[in-house]
């Protein structure tokens, strides 16, 4: 099955009915998925792990193009947990040439992702992978990288908490080669680091199996998600309970829209209290404790503070942008690397 079907397959009419009703609503813009149930699947159908598997990324390709038909433009999924790899030897090396087959099956579409402009990041630590599966990944996300119509996300030898261990060492790193202060670093700049830096957070996140937990999925970026857990194992995940997430969404929207906004206020506020209290101990080491001066000139220095730590973080920034393409360049050139962060 195509990842990008050219047609798409005809809808009855109660489908295209529920999605116009969906549509009068809010509708979310990115769905976070976790695709649990495919293993389950195969013992129930008496297959073959890997066939479950097989039937996994085929229905994966479906719940895009109805994502698509319902508005939503970006689609993060957890394709492979670092945790997968304490798997037997069969099943871990099975999921590796799955992930071959796909993504080279992807490069094949080249055509396609060009012309619904489709974006394809893999997320993760992407030096675990062995090399040849480095190399198809590399082709994906370097070949689409400028598409902006609509963004896959696949986490792949990922979990959060490598994932913030990561962005704390390039913090660190940061702070050591003088680009930013160690006064700079906040949930921000923190949430700038992760793999995700160049997306929105979700705003709905699904997992299927009827599991309820997150399994070290996204931990940071769904904290002001709304969560729906379904029962069905994710092969038989069908539109029906896309409708009934996005629903969910709908009904919880305000609740969540409101806990967001209140972080984000607090956020701001912290930042500012930060700046502050930095601008007064700069004065105090250059003037001495027993100057004062005036709230026009301590506003005036705030502002320029402001400025200069907005002016460093950029910088920093554009440094880790260019370490994540030098890093996929490198496996483009097969040069050895150690990390992907």
């Amino acid at each position: 099955m195509s990842w990008f079907p050219e047609k798409k397959t005809s809808k009855s009419w109660i489908h295209q009915i529920c999605t116009k009703i969906l549509k009068t609503g809010p509708v979310p813009k990115h769905v976070a998925i976790i695709m649990d149930g495919n293993r389950r699947f195969a013992k129930k159908n008496s297959m073959e792990r890997a066939e479950g598997h097989l039937k996994g990324f085929d229905k994966l390709a479906e719940t895009l193009e109805w994502c698509l038909d319902l508005g939503i433009t970006e689609v993060t999924v957890y394709a492979f947990s670092i945790e997968n790899f304490k798997r037997s030897k069969e099943e871990v090396g099975c999921l590796m040439e799955i992930a071959r087959q796909k993504f080279a099956r992807l490069m094949q579409e080249r055509e396609l992702i060009q012309k619904h402009e489709v974006c394809v990041r893999v997320l993760g630590n992407l030096s675990l992978l062995p090399p040849d599966v480095q190399q198809v990944v590399a082709d994906a996300v370097h070949f689409s990288k400028n598409n902006t119509r609509a963004i896959l996300n696949v986490c792949f030898a990922y979990t959060s908490r490598d994932e913030i261990c990561a962005g704390m060492r390039e913090l660190a790193e940061g702070v050591s080669n003088g680009l930013i202060r160690t006064s700079d670093i906040s949930e921000d700049l923190l949430e700038q680091c992760l793999y995700t830096r160049n997306s929105r957070d979700p705003d709905l996140l699904i997992r299927t199996s009827g599991e309820v937990r997150l399994s070290d999925f996204l931990l940071w970026q769904t904290a002001y998600s709304c969560l729906a857990f379904v029962s069905v194992l994710w092969p038989e995940f069908s539109v029906w309970h896309l409708y009934s997430g996005v629903l969910h969404y709908q009904k919880n929207y305000q609740a969540v829209k409101d806990a967001k906004e209140k972080n984000d206020g607090e956020k701001e506020r912290r930042q500012r209290e930060s700046d502050y209290e930095n601008v007064v101990k700069e004065m105090k080491q250059q003037r001495g404790v027993e100057d004062s001066e005036d709230s026009v000139s301590i506003q005036c220095r705030l502002q320029q503070y402001a400025k200069d730590r907005e002016a460093r973080t950029q910088t920093f920034l554009q440094h880790l942008d260019h370490k994540h393409e030098q890093f996929f360049q490198n496996i483009l050139h097969q040069k050895p690397t150690l990390t992907a962060n």
